[in-house]
């Protein structure tokens, strides 16, 4: 993580807990402020300049541009009223990846009784990011409840879970590789739903989003 003084010109970061990542980091940030609506969102670290504000969706466009191939992307885990962030940095990889959470039961009941109590909080609690949710029957005693998701919403999908209260009584699996064994394993699905995020933000597109990258701020 680190723990970067959002002042005006060129500002040093320091690295905390990963010191081998970067051992300096200079970034030209803005003085933010309001910096609580901006945790979750994403700083791009563009070479000449940076930019503090991109949504998860938007990096994700911009990555898919030859032109962006070697941005570096920060998350905001943490803005402080004093304009101090703490970044965490997210490999480009990320934002092509799926995660997911899969919740296993070993009878149909208790399978749709998961189901059941994850699309109810959906209803109540928008997800962080719009998302599928399985009922799969892997066999006669073996069912699961798979949440599936881009994975670069994985922290913000399970502290949505936590401040929700979901639990099951089955075993638990997750991650990036759990996704792609659940993809591959021989199952009916015989229920699903699809989740949406209630956006905070207007997402940019096209050109608008290209304009986004020559300024500072984003929103």
């Amino acid at each position: 993580m680190f723990w970067i003084p959002a002042s005006a010109g060129m500002t040093r970061c320091e690295c905390v807990g990963r010191k081998n990542f970067f051992e300096e980091l200079n970034m030209k940030l803005p003085v933010i402020g309001n910096a609580k609506r901006y945790t979750g969102l994403y700083v791009v670290d563009f070479g000449g300049h940076s930019a503090v504000g991109f949504t998860a969706l938007e990096v994700a466009e911009l990555l898919e541009s030859e032109k962006f191939a070697d941005i570096k992307v920060f998350r905001i885990h943490h803005a402080r009223p004093d304009g101090t962030m703490e970044l965490v940095g997210v490999p480009n990889a990320t934002f092509e990846l799926e995660a997911g959470m899969f919740f296993y039961a070993g009878d149909e009941a208790a399978a749709r009784n998961d189901f059941k109590h994850l699309t109810d909080i959906a209803v109540t609690s928008a997800a962080p990011s719009r998302a599928k949710v399985h009922l799969a029957r892997l066999s006669d005693n073996e069912f699961v409840t798979a949440l599936i998701y881009p994975a670069e919403y994985d922290d913000q999908f399970s502290r949505w879970l936590l401040e929700n209260n979901y639990m099951t009584d089955g075993a638990a699996d997750g991650g990036t590789a759990a996704v792609q064994r659940y993809y591959d394993a021989p199952k009916d699905i015989l229920d699903q739903r699809q989740l949406f995020a209630a956006d905070s933000f207007e997402q940019l597109y096209g050109e608008e989003l290209l304009a986004a990258t020559r300024r500072v701020m984003v929103r």
